[in-house]
């Protein structure tokens, strides 16, 4: 375990599906109650450091290879991870966060999420918004509360826009993006900080679809299976759906 928790991820592939396919069949997946699995992940994870936990945590649970079934390391940060590559991270999370245990508190789960977002590498940001999105709404907003306590309103900017990109490609509620934004407003103590957080959102939708318009520049084209191109179809429409709940929330507020 040493070893596959502290070399460079990936040099030792074998060993790391060893233990995922070991953990997995004999002490995490067999179990009727939640408690019990949570109990054995706590005993796998616990002896750790944060950055070693994060990395296990990707090994037991993180997506592999189609192709080979070896753990795929860079499947977060070098392209998009469908709902199916995420949802052993995201049920992990859960397990932790809902454990009646007194070893994990929210600030250790949100640590944890947070330091699983740079294995190995700083994943793409779409990637970070659908593993919350799957882990739920109390760790979703916990998060991203965390970053405001923190006065890091740029980045709660991109996320903000990068939720609305996976509720629009995955056919979520739009509204549910724009409510958890509302619930993050609250957290700030001030109208200017709240002011600087929705400005941050705002430029952050014109610069990521810049940014998605220059690729598509770039490509020569408007090909229409350029994963660019998608991206910006998808980001557009989901701008206009979120700005649309939005001044749903402001007519229903009117009305009253």
């Amino acid at each position: 375990m040493q070893s596959v928790v502290s070399s460079k991820p990936g040099s030792s592939y074998k060993l790391e599906l060893r233990v995922r396919l070991f953990c997995r069949h004999v002490l995490l997946d067999h179990w009727t109650h939640r408690t019990d699995s949570a109990f054995w992940l706590t005993r796998l994870l616990k002896p750790w450091p944060m950055v070693n936990q994060a990395r296990l945590l990707y090994i037991l649970f993180g997506p592999v290879s189609t192709i080979d079934g070896h753990i795929s390391w860079l499947k977060m940060t070098e392209g998009l991870a469908d709902e199916n590559s995420l949802k052993g991270l995201a049920d992990a999370i859960k397990l932790l966060y809902d454990t009646e245990s007194k070893e994990w508190t929210a600030d250790d789960v949100i640590s944890l999420v947070d330091e699983l977002s740079v294995v190995p590498h700083e994943w793409l940001l779409e990637n970070n918004a659908r593993l919350l999105i799957l882990s739920g709404n109390s760790i979703c907003f916990t998060f991203m509360a965390s970053k405001a306590v923190n006065g890091r309103t740029a980045d709660l900017g991109r996320m903000v826009v990068f939720l609305a990109l996976v509720c629009e490609k995955d056919l979520y509620c739009m509204d549910w993006a724009v409510k958890m934004m509302q619930r993050i407003c609250k957290v700030f103590s001030t109208q200017q900080e709240r002011k600087t957080f929705l400005q941050n959102v705002e430029n952050s939708f014109a610069r990521v679809i810049m940014d998605l318009l220059q690729s598509v520049i770039s490509a020569g084209g408007h090909n229409e299976e350029d994963s660019s191109f998608l991206n910006l179809f998808h980001l557009v429409n989901a701008q206009a759906n979120f700005h649309k709940e939005i001044l749903y929330l402001t007519l229903n507020a009117t009305s009253v």
